[in-house]
């Protein structure tokens, strides 16, 4: 199954570059509203927050004018209301964006029957993927989440973003889609290939993860980078060495960004394809849409991992049910 076919008629692209020129007649008049609800909406904050720390000073010692305790606080709150503000001047921009991609997704997932769309919520299949795919992370954020059937062909695809800790100490073990999808034939029990770990925390993994053991592929380029781990040996050891060998010396050659990733755990396979910005993302309201370099790309992309993940489903199929 090649990427090519999951990509959109030209009937359909047509549909697409017309939306394109509808959301393009309406960008303009929300730049110019966005231009002045900015300022005036910021600066209304800045006259309020002066007018209400002027009438602070005449119970302030002089010494403290302008800076007084009860100046602080009100400086301090003024920054958060300041920042809720700006984003409600955005809002004619937020809505027209936000109303495009409610007719773009639909339209690129054409092929796709039963398709839904949503953001912003927790994936049903996210709980159910084994977490030696990613390691260790305590937070999670989660952005498009698109669902449906191709064929026979089961998936839901989303952004996600895990990490651990937070601030300057956050530590992020996974950014990207990951596609979830149910396997042909269910495998019994775990295996994963994911990045191979440094020394340390591979040495600390086999102390405490001992129910998982490593597999080698046999493929040197394969096993310099990932780990095979799993929960059952003798179910996993054929497949390790061929079609998730074969999966991911693909994925290898085709997917242009950050190291992919693959899980199967029963009837529950996951494709995890990391990417650093957002893969759905559309420009400022301030540049103009060009399917060429904004829709396009997108296409591409999302054809080669629902073609991976059309590819991962036969891993674990016998030879009859994989064509």
């Amino acid at each position: 199954m090649e990427a090519a076919d999951f990509m959109p008629s030209e009937a359909v692209i047509a549909g697409i570059r017309r939306g394109i020129e509808d959301y393009e007649a309406k960008r303009a008049s929300a730049q110019r509203q966005v231009r002045w609800r900015v300022p005036v909406f910021v600066g209304l904050v800045v006259v309020f927050v002066a007018l209400i720390a002027w009438l602070f000073n005449a119970a302030a010692d002089p010494h403290e004018q302008w800076f007084s305790t009860p100046h602080v606080f009100l400086y301090l709150g003024a920054l958060g209301v300041a920042v809720l503000v700006y984003f409600q001047a955005l809002r004619p921009a937020t809505r027209l964006q936000q109303s495009f991609r409610d007719m773009l997704l639909p339209m690129i997932f054409g092929f796709v029957r039963d398709v839904r769309y949503q953001r912003s919520v927790r994936p049903n299949s996210f709980d159910r993927m084994p977490r030696e795919t990613v390691g260790a992370f305590n937070r999670q954020s989660f952005d498009d989440v698109i669902s449906g059937h191709y064929e026979d062909f089961p998936f839901e695809l989303y952004e996600a973003k895990l990490w651990e800790g937070s601030g300057k100490s956050e530590t992020t073990a996974f950014k990207g889609v990951i596609v979830a999808f149910e396997t042909i034939e269910p495998f019994p029990g775990t295996l994963v290939a994911a990045r191979r770990a440094g020394k340390v925390a591979h040495f600390f993994r086999g102390m405490f993860a001992s129910k998982m053991q490593e597999l080698s592929s046999g493929v040197e380029d394969l096993d310099a980078t990932y780990e095979f781990r799993t929960d059952n040996v003798e179910a996993a050891r054929p497949l390790v060495t061929g079609r998730m060998a074969q999966a991911l010396t693909w994925l290898g050659e085709t997917w242009p960004y950050d190291q992919a990733r693959v899980a199967l755990s029963g009837s529950d396979g996951f494709l995890l394809m990391p990417r650093s910005k957002n893969f759905f993302e559309l420009p400022d309201i301030s540049e103009p849409i060009d399917y060429n370099t904004h829709v396009a790309p997108m296409i591409t992309d999302l054809g080669a991992m629902l073609a991976t993940a059309a590819l991962v489903r036969k891993i674990g199929a016998k030879d009859g049910a994989a064509e």
